[in-house]
């Protein structure tokens, strides 16, 4: 028999006109199965089926199945707010439904816009006060039923964090007393759209669920809390949790201090020392050094050290590098003295430097400027003898030098003392002495550096009497002086949204008439409203209104700070439309460029987005793509970021390439040729370009920046927006933003070295020691370790050309040599032998090249094959990012940390640590993609399992000065030492009292 198919449900919407109620029921559930083929006949009687929803003379069942009737045809007419009306109204027919098989795609639907409703509805109430609906109450409540049931608990707390239902929350927590479930929680409302004031009623609620820390159990957990904590930004949250762990969990006491370090603003670590307790008998010592811990100092020496001690710099890539920029042009040799400060950032290894002090003095003006400022970068965070390294540079006794040239380099000096103390919590020394030295100088070359030094070294610190020095030298209307002064006045603001001060910075703005000054204010208004989301809203609609391209930029970068690293949809939206839509090409090229700042923690999506934008049509367009490329994502080596940038290299237009050169420079920080199929052609790329005396310019100091950036450090720096305590890196952020504007001005590319963050692991025992041992890296070494040595350039010898040889000429030769050896037969008999031999030798030298080549091709795959898949590395050691996921202690070692090394831990089954070759694929060509920093490396404090046994340490003293050789020059060990008073261009012999003129750099001998 065959079934017949039905070609109109033309007969059933009949039976709707029946006067008996009993046909009206029997039509509604027979039109049910036919809606989804035959809806658009059914949607031209829609007004009768609602009527029978409304009827009083219908049955309850008739009336549920005429609403959930009319929600299906409006769910088909894509009308899903009619539809999610009519299925609330349809009661227990929807639950009926919900639960057949072939309904699966409308009633997800349905639920979605019912979750989407209820959760707008909370979030009104929360603000007006409106009722919610109890129909769409109940729904909700069974959809978190039915996910706690399937043990579905992440989407239940994703939910509820969203309708802002903490009681979901505690009971989830309450039936698994699963602590990774807060950590979710907690970086689902850190790391998305929501507003400020939701967000620390959020994590306010989530404190006290955490169980108390303890380092027997390595409390995974302690990462989160460090995070949450620094978050907040509330000492009196914090003192509670660290005195509880005084005195039986002191260790763990002191590792959280450390990380409170890592990621917490500089009032907020004052605040904790300060309400810190005395402590009793047996405790004070324990308290103070919690307190000598969050001063921060101790962090920035063990880091200090790590640099000097492992510094990697490969000088022959700097020399080859000097004798291919032409010293005399100013770009190459600002070029090669921001390579050279990056690549020796923190190591306080001036070599180069004393190497070629002929090349230093060839610098003139800004470049002598750039030059001194570079020392900043060189000894960043050696805070100790900050004055003493600069002291031959700095105006002497307050009072600028009327030496000619002399401004320059003493400007570049008060901006590398600023550099040097940047994050070290310098106190007001250094602060009150850049106040008095800007106050005191009239060149506004001096004020300038006066100014940048005291907004970075007083970054934060909200000073009121440092603000109104800097208002004072902006007021004075000075080009330079007041640019620079409105960069320092929001550095010093930072993240306050102080109105008042927003106000001051707006109106002189839109009054003064020197561009310079107006970019450094627009930048500075957006160092004002750091993270500070809505808050910031009003003040972003007037700026980006704003006529004035440049205050629209600053309304750009405003934008970009404020939601830094929350990845707002809103925020992206509105930065892709300022891309494509504004008539200014800077503020287009912000804009794109400012996507880094908001999509940093999700590197991933960024080659994606941008994926278009580096094909535009405007070269602007393009070059804040590579930009935005290279901030988002630093240090992962990320393929698909690499693939988008190598085309652009040998882009038409000389700053794109400049761009791409950049951001290849900061992706593939810190990769190896074994982590990174690009590393080796971006190396040769780099040195190609700078030799190429016919390459444009730009693209050369690009490809030198690049070249800095891929070496950063002496190769023990990575550059990441996000601290080892997983919050935002407040200074990493702000160097970027100001590294950024060197397209205007070149000394503050300097900036970028406020976000290289080293990657080691420091163990530290109780008495904060560094001992002696060592852990294991599950990973083959190759696929971590450090470059190669470049090689010396091989010299190119001229092949010998083949002599011609006329044909009758050898056929006359052939005569005469079968003449020769018609004469004598011993002759030829010789002559016979030696050819032999001749051949002999010939056909060894053949065979011995071809068995030499496959000896070393087998020794290569041999020693492949033999490496191992693990390493032993000793304390104090570098260890990548990505590295950190396979560091483990030994069990039966003599010290273990108090806390994981890493969240990023890729485990087997049987819960042994995996190697690389086993863990997922990602966009790297083998898998190994950076993750972001969630906690982890850093300082470790240690549990010493065997304490009665004598340890070994590591001497963190200064080693001896440098050795004087016959001709007087001091003998490069790579560090600066504080015992000597050696300076650039200043004899040791010179007495410290009245120096003479030598000690300055060599500048003024330019003719």
């Amino acid at each position: 028999m065959v079934v017949r198919v039905q070609s109109s449900a033309a007969g059933v919407l009949a039976l709707l006109s029946e006067p008996d109620p009993v046909f009206k029921q029997h039509a509604l559930k027979s039109l049910h199965p036919l809606v989804p083929q035959f809806w658009p006949e059914v949607s031209e009687h829609i007004a009768l089926i609602e009527s029978f929803y409304e009827s009083e003379q219908l049955s309850k069942d008739a009336r549920d199945l005429a609403a959930l009737l009319a929600s299906k045809v409006y769910y088909y007419l894509g009308e899903y707010d009619e539809a999610l009306s009519f299925a609330l109204g349809a009661g227990s027919a929807f639950q009926v439904e919900s639960r057949e098989h072939t309904s699966g795609e409308y009633v997800e639907t349905i639920v979605s816009k019912a979750i989407d409703r209820y959760i707008k509805q909370r979030s009104d109430e929360a603000l007006v006060g409106t009722k919610i609906d109890l129909r769409l109450q109940s729904i909700i409540e069974a959809i978190f039923q039915r996910c706690i049931d399937e043990e579905e608990y992440r989407q239940v707390i994703g939910i509820a964090l969203e309708s802002h239902r903490f009681d979901i929350i505690s009971r989830v927590y309450d039936i698994t007393h699963d602590v990774s479930l807060l950590s979710y929680a907690m970086e689902a409302v850190l790391d998305t759209g929501f507003s400020l004031s939701y967000r620390d009623q959020v994590l306010n609620f989530l404190l006290p669920l955490f169980p108390a820390p303890s380092s027997r159990t390595k409390s995974s957990h302690i990462h989160s809390l460090a995070r949450l904590l620094v978050t907040l930004n509330n000492p009196s949250l914090t003192v509670p949790l660290l005195t509880s762990l005084v005195p039986k969990e002191r260790l763990l006491a002191y590792q959280f201090a450390f990380d409170l370090v890592e990621g917490g603003t500089r009032d907020f670590l004052e605040g904790v020392g300060k309400e810190l307790p005395q402590g009793k008998e047996g405790t004070t010592e324990i308290f103070d050094k919690l307190r000598h811990i969050l001063g921060g100092r101790e962090s920035v020496k063990l880091y200090l050290e790590f640099l000097k001690r492992t510094n990697k710099v490969d000088m022959l890539i700097l020399k080859n590098s000097k004798d291919s920029l032409e010293p005399r042009s100013s770009i190459y040799h600002t070029a090669l003295s921001l390579q050279n400060a990056f690549m020796h950032a923190g190591t306080t290894s001036d070599v180069f430097l004393r190497e070629n002090l002929e090349w230093l003095g060839t610098a003139t003006n800004w470049a002598k400027f750039s030059a001194t400022a570079a020392l900043g970068v060189i000894h960043k965070g050696y805070f100790q003898e900050g004055m003493n390294i600069l002291g031959p540079y700095l105006p002497q006794n307050g009072v600028e030098s009327q030496i000619q040239g002399a401004a320059y380099s003493e400007g570049g000096a008060l901006y590398a003392l600023g550099l040097i103390n940047a994050g070290c919590s310098s106190g007001q020394t250094v602060e009150n002495y850049l106040c008095e030295t800007l106050k005191n100088s009239q060149g506004e070359v001096v004020q300038h550096g006066a100014a940048l030094g005291l907004g970075i070294a007083g970054m934060g610190g909200r000073s009121a009497n440092a603000y109104d020095d800097l208002k004072e030298t902006l007021f004075s209307d000075s080009a330079v002086a007041g640019e620079a002064a409105g960069y320092a006045m929001g550095l010093v603001m930072l993240g306050s949204a102080n109105q008042t001060c927003a106000e001051e910075m707006i109106t002189y703005a839109r009054e003064t008439q020197h561009e310079k000054i107006i970019r450094g204010l627009a930048m500075g208004l957006a160092f004002v409203f750091y993270g500070r989301q809505e808050e910031a809203d009003e003040t972003l609609r007037s700026l980006l209104a704003e006529k004035d391209p440049i205050l629209r930029y600053g309304g750009v970068y405003t934008l970009a700070l404020a939601y830094a690293g929350t990845s707002n949809n809103d925020a992206v939206r509105q930065l892709l439309h300022i891309a494509v839509s504004d008539t200014s090409d800077d503020v287009r090229r912000a804009a794109v460029t400012s996507l880094a700042f908001l999509l940093f923690k999700n590197p991933g999506q960024v080659p994606r987005i941008v994926q278009l934008l580096s094909e535009s049509y405007n070269p602007h367009v393009r070059c804040g793509a590579t930009l935005a490329l290279g901030i988002a994502c630093a240090g992962t080596g990320m393929q698909d970021a690499v693939e988008i940038l190598e085309p652009m290299t040998k882009d038409g237009v000389d700053f794109v390439r400049q761009g791409a050169f950049v951001a290849l420079g900061m992706i593939l920080v810190q990769q190896s040729e074994a982590s990174s199929a690009s590393m080796s052609s971006t190396r040769a790329l780099y040195t190609k370009v700078i030799s190429d005396k016919h390459e444009d310019p730009m693209a050369r100091f690009g490809a030198a920046l690049g070249q800095g950036l891929i070496d950063a450090g002496g190769r023990n720096v990575t550059i990441s927006l996000q601290s080892r305590a997983g919050s935002r890196n407040t200074n990493a952020i702000v160097g970027m933003a100001l590294f950024c504007q060197f397209w205007y001005w070149y000394p503050l590319a300097h900036c970028a070295c406020l976000a290289f963050e080293p990657t080691a692991i420091i163990g530290l025992n109780e008495d904060l020691k560094v001992p002696q041992f060592e852990f294991v890296s599950n990973a083959r070494p190759s696929l971590f370790a450090y470059p190669a040595p470049a090689t010396p350039p091989k010299k190119e010898t001229a092949a010998k050309m083949a002599t011609a040889v006329l044909s009758t000429t050898a056929k006359v030769k052939a005569r005469e040599k079968r003449k020769a050896a018609a004469d004598s037969d011993a002759m030829e008999t010789d002559d016979k032998a030696d050819v032999k031999k001749d051949g002999e030798v010939e056909m060894k030298t053949e065979d011995g090249g071809a068995q030499g080549s496959d000896e070393s091709k087998v020794s290569t795959l041999a020693k492949r094959k033999a490496e191992l898949n693990f390493e032993k590395i000793a304390n104090f050691s570098r260890v990548t990012p990505v590295q950190l996921g396979y560091i483990s202690f030994p069990p039966e070692g003599r010290y273990q940390p108090v806390r994981p090394v890493s969240l990023n831990t890729p485990l087997t089954k049987g819960g042994k640590v995996a190697s690389p070759a086993a863990s997922k694929k990602g966009t790297g060509p083998l898998g190994l993609v950076s993750e972001r920093y969630a906690g982890g490396g850093g300082i470790l404090i240690l549990v010493d399992e065997r304490p009665r046994e004598e340890a070994e340490f590591i001497d963190l003293s200064p080693p001896a000065a440098p050795e004087v050789t016959a001709n007087g020059s001091a003998v490069p060990n790579g560090h600066a030492h504080s015992e000597r008073n050696f300076h650039i261009a200043l004899d040791e012999s010179t007495p410290d009292a009245d120096p003479p003129e030598s000690f300055e750099y060599p500048f003024d001998n330019d003719t």
